[in-house]
């Protein structure tokens, strides 16, 4: 469908394009858990235990992720993070994700560990680093 140069110049742009868009997806969870921005979550203001370890991995692998500085180890934690949160939060509710409300976790967490393989693309911080 697509030729290869026109693949060999846009893939990289867009892998970056959505590590900026799920990052700062990832990044609201985060803020709604622990500022009530923009909405507040059923976990907000939960700072201690769980819910606030969640909040705080949110924040601040979102943030990172977003701007693609440590991108891979980054990606990998929330990973980890969607992944424990699947099995512990949505998987007990009901075997299949569109009905224990879990299909976002299970996105995130894949989505999360492609860009802890790939990195963050041309347009971030860690290829600025290697380029200077």
């Amino acid at each position: 469908m697509f030729s290869e140069s026109f693949q060999a110049t846009w893939s990289p742009r867009v892998l970056s394009i959505l590590r900026i868009v799920v990052g700062l997806l990832f990044l609201e969870h985060g803020l709604s858990k622990y500022f009530g921005f923009p909405q507040a979550s059923p976990a907000a203001f939960q700072v201690i235990g769980m819910y606030g370890l969640a909040g705080a991995i949110e924040m601040v692998s979102g943030a990172l992720v977003t701007i693609g500085l440590f991108t891979r180890a980054a990606a990998f934690i929330a990973s980890g993070e969607m992944a424990f949160a699947y099995f512990i939060s949505h998987f007990p509710r009901n075997f299949f994700p569109i009905l224990n409300a879990g299909d976002a976790a299970i996105l995130y967490c894949f989505i999360f560990l492609f860009l802890a393989l790939e990195g963050g693309g041309p347009w971030s911080v860690d290829a600025a680093r290697k380029r200077a």
